[in-house]
C-alpha cells in the first residue's frame, strides 16, 4: 500500500540544462525544506531533483517501518536518473541527508562531481544509548524547525520513532567510515547556532573528508535548517559557483 504524502512534502523535479543538482533532505523532514532552494537553482538553468526519502512526509507508522536501505536506494536511484541526463551533478544534502550523500560519493567517485553539505549530521554520542532506549521507549523528541527566520517551518514530524532513529544511526556509522573515501570537491556549511545536533559535526565532517578540494563555510545568521534560513542566498550562490567551476 502506498502511503499518502502530506501536502507540500512531495518530491520535486525541475528540468533544465546539462548541469544538475540532486537535493537530499534530513531525518524526519521532507523535500519541502529544500524546495525554495531547488526553485532558485532551476531559475538559474539547472536540472534539479529533490528526492523524498521513503517514510518521510507521510505518517509516523510508515516512517518507523522503513529500513535504512530504502533511504540509500532512493538517493542512488534519483542520482542515477539525474546523472543519465546531465553531464555534471552536485549532490546538495542537509543534516542527515549528508550521511547519504557521503555514502553515494564514496561508492560512486567517478559519477559524483561535487557535494555540498548543509549542517551535516554524522556524529552524535547521544545515540550510544539506543540499544537500551529501544527497549524503554517507542518515540523520541522531535528535532524539526530549528530556523532563525521567524514564521518558517520545514514540515517535519512532531516526534521520532526510536526504531527510525536506530536506522538513521546505522547509516551514520557507515557514512563515518566512508568519509575518507570521498574524493569529490566539497563545501561544508556550518550554521551559527544549532539546537538540534552537536555543533562539532560540520568541522568533524570537513576534517574527515578525503577531498583534496574542500571548504568549511560559515553561515553565522542561521540555525540548523540552513536551506530555509537567512544564509540560504549565500549558500545557493556558493553551490552554483562550485558547479560552474568544475
Amino acid at each position: 500500500m502506498t502511503e499518502a504524502i502530506v501536502p507540500g512534502a512531495e518530491p520535486f523535479r525541475f528540468d533544465g540544462g546539462d548541469d544538475g543538482i540532486l537535493m537530499v533532505h534530513g531525518f524526519s523532514g521532507s523535500p519541502a525544506s529544500l524546495r525554495p532552494m531547488g526553485e532558485w537553482f532551476a531559475e538559474h538553468g539547472l536540472s534539479v531533483v529533490g528526492v523524498r526519502l521513503p517514510g518521510h512526509g507521510t505518517n509516523l507508522q510508515d516512517f518507523a517501518s522503513r529500513p535504512w536501505t530504502e533511504w540509500s536506494t532512493a538517493v542512488e536511484e534519483a542520482f542515477a536518473a539525474l546523472r543519465g541526463r546531465c553531464s555534471r551533478v552536485v549532490v546538495c544534502a542537509q543534516s542527515f541527508g549528508a550521511a547519504l550523500a557521503v555514502r553515494l560519493a564514496a561508492r560512486s567517485p567517478e559519477a559524483v562531481d561535487a557535494i555540498a553539505l548543509l549542517s551535516p549530521y554524522l556524529f552524535d554520542a547521544r545515540l550510544l544509548i539506543l540499544p537500551v532506549a529501544r527497549h524503554v521507549k517507542r518515540t523520541a523528541k522531535a528535532v524539526g524547525d530549528d530556523i532563525a527566520r521567524p514564521g518558517v517551518i520545514e514540515l517535519a514530524y512532531p516526534e521520532l520513532p526510536v526504531r527510525a532513529v536506530a536506522a538513521m544511526a546505522e547509516v551514520q556509522r557507515l557514512a563515518r567510515r566512508d568519509l575518507p573515501r570521498v574524493t569529490a570537491p566539497a563545501l561544508v556549511f556550518r550554521p551559527g547556532h544549532d539546537h538540534v545536533i552537536p555543533r562539532s559535526n560540520p568541522r568533524r565532517v570537513f576534517e574527515a573528508l578525503g577531498s583534496a578540494r574542500k571548504e568549511l563555510v560559515e553561515c553565522p545568521s542561521s540555525y540548523h535548517v540552513i536551506s530555509l534560513d537567512h544564509d540560504a542566498p549565500m549558500v545557493q550562490a556558493r553551490v552554483l559557483e562550485l558547479l560552474r567551476s568544475l
